[in-house]
């Protein structure tokens, strides 16, 4: 009988036992998970409700929404990507459903659905579960035949033994988190945050907190960093889709700079500045007599337009036929390029990414399995893979272990 481990009791480890079980039920699949919880990241993610995946079913297309590992990915997609991912669920009577986004839920709205389902077929197909089970090493060997053989040392003081393990321990902020893999050779990709929101203790619009626009494009300046998309404003700084996937692009940049840089957000990214220029022109000669800061042009709430006015000094009861040159070129400025000074970072939520992990070019994405050391597969977070939000991060994770669960439960292997 094969003796197969899983670290970790997330997302990647349970699809991974799972898999690995169904496909060979005469192997002993344990499931060990240092913490009292399981499956604690599926239970807070979407506000509690489960951004499963997302509804992209080109693996090409699906692939580009990885700032790392995407280009490994879009083969693995090929095998198992958001489509598979949705059969699986709805094969164990959990239907998902898209939102306008391209994110997918369970119908429920409730991640407990997700979480019951993990457990109930992890039972089923007789994976062992324990819990309080942390691991702090793994020691390889051989056995007569020379096949691989593994002890790991709990915490607890306890050794167990594996023919094969699968490491799904997510991603770890500090570095030293990935000494036992580094000892195994293995080389680390040094973990930084991701999917961060930007402080700007200095913002003039902090007052507006709260206010939120459909589309905007964040830039770095200087860089080529850029993003477009929802945009909200937050008493801190600045929040939404177009922050939290830059920060994910850009991670290691803004890791350099130590989370102080210079960002410009384009509040109407479907106008160029000459396009602007002739609109407002058009605007200002048919309602001369309008107050500007009283009328938001281009789709803007109304407060946020009156502080943009307000930034380009534009005074309260200036009409548009009284508006001078100058003004509008703060104003163009402000709507194309207001400059905001990022000081620091705000994580996002109760969810934590990192940037970094177990490098891809030391594992057989085909199979998980490591180029190091034969029998170890790596899944999840714990590798060089992180993706912006929308559900990206967990469709890495079933896609992973996935292909690892399958290449566990080989005999010959």
């Amino acid at each position: 009988m094969q003796r197969i481990v899983v670290i970790g009791g997330g997302a990647a480890g349970f699809f991974g036992a799972i898999t690995c079980a169904q496909l060979n039920p005469e192997a002993m699949v344990l499931l060990l998970e240092k913490s009292g919880k399981l499956l604690s990241k599926v239970r807070v993610s979407g506000g509690g409700r489960c951004n499963v995946t997302h509804h992209c079913f080109v693996p090409s297309v699906l692939s580009q929404h990885y700032p790392r590992g995407g280009k490994q990915l879009k083969e693995a997609f090929r095998t198992f990507g958001a489509q598979e991912t949705i059969d699986w669920f709805a094969q164990r009577g959990v239907q998902l459903k898209a939102e306008a986004d391209g994110r997918m839920f369970p119908v429920t709205d409730n991640s407990e659905t997700i979480v019951n389902c993990l457990l109930q077929e992890a039972k089923r197909v007789g994976v062992q579960i324990r819990t309080g089970a942390g691991v702090e090493k793994i020691s390889a060997a051989q056995d007569t035949s020379g096949k691989p053989t593994f002890m790991l040392r709990l915490t607890s003081g306890e050794s167990v033994t594996a023919d094969k393990v699968l490491v799904c321990t997510g991603g770890n902020p500090k570095s030293q988190g990935y000494d036992w893999l580094r000892a195994l050779g293995h080389n680390i990709q040094e973990p930084v945050p991701s999917l961060f929101t930007f402080n700007v203790p200095a913002s003039p619009l902090k007052e507006l907190q709260g206010v939120s626009v459909p589309r905007a494009k964040v830039r770095v300046a200087g860089q080529k960093l850029e993003y477009e998309g929802p945009l909200l404003i937050t008493h801190w700084g600045y929040s939404g889709p177009a922050v939290l996937k830059l920060s994910a692009w850009g991670a290691r940049y803004f890791h350099e700079q130590q989370y102080n840089f210079t960002a410009l957000i384009n509040w109407i990214p479907d106008y160029t500045e000459e396009t602007l220029r002739e609109n407002l022109q058009a605007y200002r000669q048919a309602h001369p007599k309008k107050v500007v800061s009283n009328n938001p042009l281009f789709g803007l709430p109304q407060r946020l337009w009156k502080a943009l006015t307000a930034l380009a000094a534009v005074p309260d009861d200036t009409r548009w036929a009284e508006l001078p040159g100058k003004s509008t070129n703060k104003l163009v400025e402000a709507l194309l390029r207001a400059p905001v000074a990022v000081k620091g970072k705000t994580t996002f939520k109760e969810e934590f990414v990192t940037c970094g992990g177990v490098d891809l070019r030391s594992v057989y994405m085909k199979t998980m399995e490591s180029r190091v050391q034969q029998g170890l597969y790596f899944a999840g977070e714990v590798l060089d893979i992180d993706g912006v939000t929308g559900g990206f991060n967990f469709q890495a994770a079933w896609t992973t272990g996935f292909l690892a669960g399958k290449a566990m439960a080989c005999k010959e292997a």
